[in-house]
This record gives structure tokens, C-alpha cells and sequence, in this order.
């Protein structure tokens, strides 16, 4: 029976590329030598690396635009602490955007190398929503705000315009819709979300917003180091960014991030149509602010959660159940996720 996988992360790939990627794992690139006991220095990765640079350029349409492609270790998490040591000088100030777990942990970081000003927060409501019409006020070394909030199942659609550079954590929605990423002065992700498998991070960085904070950065935790080794300033995660080089490819043969855009939001309606007109559930997100990538509901009556965990589970359906803070049911549609699952997730519901 086919597996539908709803799991938040590690998520859904493409069937394809999990088929090159088994493939490159017994013989890569016709070299008779696996794919995860090559040489990172070898001409073959480097071909590798440079078009999964290449691809993320084109897809974010930044190319000749002054950004750099990394892909780093330690997951978004090390994102938190090293963009602060990169972008925030001693006794700086950084706007942050509390809308979630994992803004909070960045805040937490920041906190370490300087101080973080909340700008505003949805904690109020259980993070069910995203907060609007709040001030940014001046001398801010930098903002930070985070795009899609995977366990409260919320997505900024309006991002703030600012005088000072804007940083985004995208790890659960990157290249799922069109977007001026040129607004964005930073973005980085966890790749095993929406672009690719765990064990690396994709960073967009503009250099010019680098070597400012007049700052000692530890060798490993500076930017520079990276960008100057070509992401190869110590062993890089290489099957992790195979799969996302075969992933960037993958979205940019379907018709780029305007085409993925159309199909995440069939799927989106799809799942949220059959949440708001089923009466035996309700969404968790406030309408407005609901993300196209974690859709978050649940039972109105939780007698029926039984049988329809027993209906999910004889579907095939896989990693639906919401995050221990949350409860109640997560599906997780990201890029990859094929609109056929999803109908068979809403079929259950309607069985139920």
C-alpha cells in the first residue's frame, strides 16, 4: 500500500529524486564509487555543489544580484546564533518577530551576542495567528522574522519593509510561491523540509550587508570563511546537497516557483475546504494567516479520534498527528507532497 507522508520534517521528497539519489548512493556519476564516499574536493561534487548554487540563484531570480549561495551544517538551529554573530555588533540591537517556537529559540540566540527587541507577538492566542501593524523602531542592526511557523501551522503573506537588513527563516516554505526575494537581505533554511533531506542548510546572504559589526566571529561561525571556500571550508554534508541540487532541479522542471505556487495552492484549498465545511473539524490558524505548508486542525468531538486515527492508518496515511504543544492533527503539504494524498487525507475525513 502507498505511504502518504504528512510528516513536518524530515519530509516528503519527490519520487524522482529519491530514485537518482538511490541511484548516485550505488554508483555516482558513473565514477563506480558511491555517492557518500566521494571526495567533497572532487570534481564531481564540485559540479554538484555549484549547480545546486546555480539552481537557487535562478529560482529565487537573485542571480547578478550581489547574493551568495551557502550550504552549511548545525540546521537552522546554528542559523540563529551565527546570522547574530555575522550581523549584530556588541551591545546591537536586532527586531524580532515572535510568532512561534522556533522564533523564540532565535530570539534566545540573539539574547547571547546582543539584544533582541520583540516587535510584536502572537503568544497571546497561541501563536494562532500572525501580528500585523506593529512599529519597527529605529537603530536596529537588523530584523528577523520567520515565514511559515511549521507547528502553529501560520504564514506571513505581507513582509515589512525596512531600512535596515531583513532576514527571514524560511526552512518550512522556501521556493513554495513567487516572492521578490530581493526584499530579503538573508534567508536561510533547513533543507529537509521543502528543498531536500536533513543534514543541511541552504544560506542566501547578501555580501554587502558582511563585515560590519566590527566583531571577532569565530572562524566556523563567519560567513566570510564559507563564502571564501565555496561551502567547502570543512566537509560538507554531500549526499544532503545532492538531494537538494536534485530537488532545485526538480521545482525548476515543473515550471519554477510560479508553477509550485499554483499546485500548493490547489492542495491548500483542497485540505482547508473540506476542514471549514466538515463539522467534524476546525482549524487551529487564523484564517487569514493559515500556511499552504502545515495545515493544523482538529476534532470538534474527540470521542471520534479513534476511529479516525484508524481510518488514516488504513489509508496509508502517514505522521499527521500535531506537534505535543499544539495537539490535535498537522498534515504537512509541503513542495513535494503529490495533490493525490491530500485527497486521500480528505476522503478519510469525510468517511469519518
Amino acid at each position: 500500500m502507498k505511504k502518504h507522508n504528512f510528516s513536518a520534517g524530515p519530509s516528503i521528497l519527490p519520487d524522482s529524486v529519491i530514485k537518482q539519489a538511490a541511484a548516485a548512493v550505488l554508483n555516482f556519476d558513473n565514477m563506480d564509487l558511491s555517492l557518500v564516499e566521494v571526495s567533497h574536493r572532487s570534481p564531481q561534487f564540485d559540479a554538484v555543489i555549484k549547480k545546486a548554487q546555480k539552481l537557487t540563484l535562478e529560482l529565487a531570480d537573485l542571480e547578478g544580484k550581489g547574493y551568495e549561495v551557502l550550504f552549511l551544517g548545525g540546521g537552522a538551529s546554528l542559523q540563529f546564533l551565527m546570522l547574530a554573530f555575522n550581523l549584530l555588533p556588541e551591545n546591537g540591537k536586532a527586531g524580532y518577530l515572535d510568532t512561534g517556537v522556533w522564533s523564540k529559540k532565535a530570539i534566545k540566540e540573539a539574547d547571547i551576542m546582543g539584544e533582541s527587541v520583540v516587535l510584536a507577538s502572537s503568544k497571546d492566542k497561541g501563536y494562532n495567528y500572525i501580528p500585523k501593524g506593529y512599529n519597527i523602531p529605529e537603530g536596529l542592526a537588523y530584523v528577523h522574522i520567520t515565514s511559515n511557523n511549521t507547528i502553529f501551522g501560520t504564514q506571513i503573506k505581507d513582509f515589512p519593509n525596512v531600512d535596515v537588513p531583513l532576514v527571514v527563516d524560511m526552512s518550512s516554505d522556501i521556493f513554495s510561491k513567487k516572492l521578490d526575494f530581493s526584499k530579503f537581505d538573508l534567508i536561510y533554511a533547513g533543507a529537509q523540509k521543502n528543498i531536500g533531506a536533513s543534514g543541511t542548510t541552504l544560506v542566501i546572504v547578501k555580501k554587502d550587508i558582511l563585515d560590519k559589526t566590527k566583531r571577532t566571529i569565530p572562524t566556523m561561525m563567519n560567513y566570510q570563511t564559507h563564502i571564501s571556500k565555496d561551502s567547502l571550508f570543512h566537509t560538507p554534508a554531500v549526499f544532503s546537497i545532492y538531494v537538494s541540487m536534485l530537488y532545485l532541479q526538480w521545482v525548476k522542471d515543473l515550471g519554477g516557483v510560479v508553477e509550485m505556487e499554483k499546485i500548493n495552492d490547489k492542495k491548500a484549498a483542497l485540505l482547508y475546504d473540506e476542514i471549514d465545511n466538515n463539522p467534524n473539524f476546525i482549524g487551529f490558524a487564523a484564517k487569514e494567516d493559515r500556511s499552504p505548508m502545515n495545515v493544523t486542525f482538529n476534532l470538534t468531538d474527540a470521542s471520534k479520534a479513534e476511529r479516525f486515527n484508524k481510518l488514516a492508518l488504513e489509508a496509508g496515511i502517514h505522521a499527521i498527528k500535531g506537534h505535543r504543544s499544539v495537539g490535535g492533527y498537522r498534515a504537512s503539504i509541503y513542495n513535494a507532497m503529490p495533490i493525490e494524498s491530500v485527497q486521500v487525507l480528505v476522503d478519510v475525513m469525510k468517511a469519518l
